[in-house]
């Protein structure tokens, strides 16, 4: 699941591996190519990053018709800690469908999530 959802089921699906995750309090590892609908798992309880990770972000919608869907993106943001979601919204990195990355190693040391060991 490193990669994106192609459609709004598959994107519930991210959810539902959220959920279950938090549910269960265990650990979950983002530790390599974790790219748009997966920077989500940022918002499991127990989540981890590893320094070597690679985040990438964008926004929520279709690269397949090429449109936003706002909704969706407002999901997205919404999974993000404050810090981090000030910054891709500052940045712009929401308002289009080009990725945009941030090293885990940032990720850990600027964003605040806590760095896998």
């Amino acid at each position: 699941m490193g990669y994106g959802a192609p459609n709004l089921a598959v994107f519930e699906q991210f959810l539902a591996v959220i959920r279950q995750y938090n549910a269960s309090g265990e650990r979950f590892r983002i530790d390599s190519h974790c790219q748009s609908a997966c920077t989500m798992f940022l918002s499991i309880r127990h989540v981890c990053v590893t320094p070597d990770a690679t985040l990438l972000f964008h926004a929520g919608g279709s690269r397949k018709t090429g449109i936003v869907n706002p909704a969706t993106t407002q999901r997205m943001l919404g999974t993000y800690n404050a810090a981090l979601r000030r910054y891709v919204t500052a940045n712009h990195f929401m308002e289009t469908l080009d990725f945009h990355s941030i090293p885990g190693s940032e990720i850990i040391s600027r964003f605040r999530y806590p760095a896998c060991r």
